[in-house]
């Protein structure tokens, strides 16, 4: 059985989950990463029992392809001396930092035969996958997206668009399979000085009507998909991978004599079955299923350029209408921070 030989770059927190996963793959073998700082890297490695590489090229002699977990700033120059030097790769999101970098990457990589796979990886979430098959036969009026956090552990180093709204964007383009004819966005600070909570409207001309809200200022961790179509009413958990649809739904009014007139509302429910998969094994098997049988991933640098071109729409209309709320957001933040 031939196996795919695979490199790390960039193992923080992300990195070594890619790490963990490649370990665990038959058709993979992890052989080494990469980092800037040699300390973190030397451990993962160490961890792993593979070498560590403090040079790029000397870690791209050895593989067949590589995950690219650095810093966004970094995608762009590092994804190019992978498919430059013949070895496949798979990308973080967002794809590059700019659209003009995506544009390049992506002009490259279809000119190209290796393999370059974005990783948005909500679209190997199994709750996502079987929402897809559930509404293949509905007419689909609207869509809600809610993607919310709390503050403490959320990347701050990117407003929320970024860091959360990114693969919510990324399902709405997959779900529509059309760019949206309009865009209305709105976002506050609270504590970050960035965007900490935004919400953003898309418009298919005739087609549904999508909201996404992201959010890293709430004390519970949601990942929600509710689906409003004629035939149904559609719930995907994707963080607890369940799927719900709501049909027929039925009210009444009962008289309880002395108790008065009470209201009740039923409807039939369905429970879908969703395997208890995770996500980015799905999404690295993916990349290595389609380096050993020479197909297309399933999630390409052109919809990584997508995703980030809506993204940047959708912070311009953020950015454009911050001024009207940025002073209250300020109130806001230095009533509820305490300093320590």
């Amino acid at each position: 059985m031939r196996q795919v030989k695979v490199g790390v770059i960039g193992v923080g927190r992300m990195g070594q989950r890619h790490c963990r996963v490649y370990s665990t793959l038959r058709q993979a073998q992890l052989v080494g990463v990469c980092d800037a700082v040699p300390e973190i890297g030397r451990r993962v490695a160490e961890e792993y029992e593979v070498p560590f590489y403090e040079d790029v090229d000397a870690l791209l002699e050895r593989v067949d392809a590589v995950s690219l977990t650095t810093p966004t700033p970094s995608h762009f120059g590092l994804a190019m001396r992978c498919l430059d030097r013949g070895v496949h790769v798979l990308i973080e999101k967002p794809v590059t930092e700019t659209v003009k970098q995506a544009e390049i990457l992506a002009r490259v990589a279809e000119s190209c035969p290796l393999v370059a796979q974005v990783g948005h990886i909500e679209r190997f979430n199994p709750a996502y996958i079987e929402l897809k098959n559930v509404l293949e036969n509905m007419t689909v009026l609207a869509v809600n997206f809610r993607r919310l956090s709390p503050y403490v552990g959320s990347n701050t180093d990117v407003d929320v668009v970024l860091d959360l709204m990114t693969h919510d964007v990324d399902l709405a383009l997959d779900l529509m399979g059309r760019e949206p004819v309009s865009v209305n966005a709105y976002g506050l600070t609270a504590f970050s000085g960035y965007i900490d909570h935004a919400v953003a409207h898309l418009c298919f001309g005739s087609g549904p009507i999508l909201t996404l809200t992201a959010s890293r200022v709430t004390e519970q961790k949601v990942r929600f998909v509710e689906v409003t179509a004629l035939e149904a009413y559609v719930e995907a958990d994707l963080l607890n991978k369940s799927l719900s649809v709501h049909r027929r739904t039925i009210g009444e009014y009962l008289n309880h004599d002395r108790r008065g007139v009470k209201y009740r509302q039923e409807s039939v429910v369905e429970r879908i079955f969703v395997p208890t998969q995770e996500p980015l094994f799905l999404e690295l098997q993916h990349f290595v299923d389609c380096i050993l049988h020479g197909n297309a991933p399933q999630v390409s640098v052109r919809d990584g350029l997508n995703a980030l071109r809506l993204v940047t729409d959708i912070r311009n209309a953020i950015y454009e209408s911050l001024s009207v709320v940025t002073e209250e957001a300020r109130r806001v933040r230095d009533a509820i921070c305490v300093p320590v």
